[in-house]
């Protein structure tokens, strides 16, 4: 959807869009952006009889939208015919004294009985750190507003992707899966003092990390589960790990029965790119009734572990765990409990270690068709 554009007055605000706003029998919001306003200013006069909105209060906040109300006093309540919403991010924080042309987002709405709901993926994202300022107005015959004082500045955050985006994630990696390839062994790329400092100094574990700020800006993983990232794609043509890696020149494998079984549940995450032609999903494995896992239930859309698109775990007619991930996605499979080395082996890869393909703290592509959804990227 493209952003709707202010004309050369605010004398005449026109509703392009009245469907994105629940709850507000609108007929009036725009954006008005920083440059070409200078007609809006000569278009506004003071008025100190509109009552100045206080005690606002922000609730309901989602990814992309978020639910205002606040008192006034009840002196020339009536002439109010609109409100003025001054929405600014966080690190714009000198630009919230109000001035049309030098903010980002200005939102234009008429009077409706409060709380009214403010929603818009075009300027809100993510977890992301928001001020919020607003005026009354009246508009004049002539079309001319005249406005209150502005509020009290509010600060909040908006909220991590849910569920229900996270489906629409999960349906769109989904399509581009592929057919399923076999692998038998998770495994873990690292420096050797990595490893060195799990056997002298952890007991010989490898410990749980907090994820990074990788993949999707929206994700409610990043910077809040814990866990240990490996990886299960194979070559196509050897049905074996790859010999390169981009994070470092040790691997420890395991096989996969260790990490991927009936005990275990298993989330989708994340699916993202970075400017690149690959595509990645992060998949979570939580053994059932762990932190990680309870933490997972709450926040991502669970998976049939014997029946979905990523990566699955069956027992073959003898009663033996068999495994398939997708060919053409490349999977990070974060695993939630610790891990003890025993369990497998650690040995120096053949390949190169190619640290243009690190994902650490990688930002998301957010023009890429395939892999993003119709809310804050």
């Amino acid at each position: 959807m493209e952003v709707p554009r202010v004309g050369h007055s605010v004398s005449s605000p026109t509703s392009p869009c009245e469907d994105m706003m629940k709850n507000l029998s609108l007929d009036a919001i725009q954006l008005c952006e920083r440059e070409g306003n200078k007609s809006l200013d000569s278009g506004i006069a003071e008025m100190e009889e509109l009552p100045v909105p206080q005690n606002i209060k922000i609730s309901n906040i989602t990814c992309d939208s978020f639910k205002i109300c606040w008192d006034m006093d009840s002196r020339s309540k009536e002439r109010i015919t609109h409100y003025f919403i001054d929405l600014n991010k966080k690190e714009n924080k000198n630009a919230n004294k109000f001035k049309h042309k030098d903010v980002p987002t200005k939102l234009v709405a008429k009077a409706v009985p409060l709380p009214m709901t403010v929603r818009g993926h075009w300027f809100l994202s993510p977890r992301t750190e928001y001020t919020v300022a607003v005026q009354t107005a009246s508009k004049q015959v002539d079309g001319d507003y005249a406005v209150s004082e502005w509020s009290e500045i509010i600060e909040f955050c908006t909220a991590d992707y849910s569920t229900v985006h996270l489906t629409q994630l999960l349906e769109k990696a989904e399509v581009i899966a592929g057919r399923m390839l076999r692998f038998s062994v998770f495994y873990r790329n690292q420096h050797k003092e990595y490893f060195d400092h799990a056997r002298e100094a952890q007991n010989n574990k490898m410990l749980l990390s907090v994820k990074d700020n990788s993949g999707s800006h929206g994700s409610p993983i990043s910077g809040k589960l814990e866990g240990i990232f490996f990886s299960s794609n194979t070559e196509f043509n050897t049905g074996k790990p790859p010999q390169d890696s981009p994070y470092g020149r040790y691997r420890f494998q395991l096989p996969a029965e260790e990490l991927f079984s009936l005990k275990t549940n298993l989330y989708f995450a994340d699916f993202y790119c970075m400017y690149t032609a690959y595509h990645y999903v992060i998949l979570v494995i939580a053994p059932k009734g762990s932190s990680g896992d309870e933490f997972c239930k709450q926040r991502l859309p669970a998976l049939d572990i014997a029946n979905n698109r990523f990566m699955t775990c069956s027992e073959d007619e003898d009663g033996r765990l068999v495994f398939h991930h997708a060919q053409d996605l490349i999977l990070e499979v974060i695993y939630t409990d610790p891990v003890d080395l025993s369990l497998g082996t650690v040995a120096e890869i053949s390949g190169h270690q190619l640290m243009s393909l690190s994902t650490v703290n990688a930002k998301k592509d957010p023009s890429c068709k395939t892999c993003n959804i119709s809310v804050g990227r």
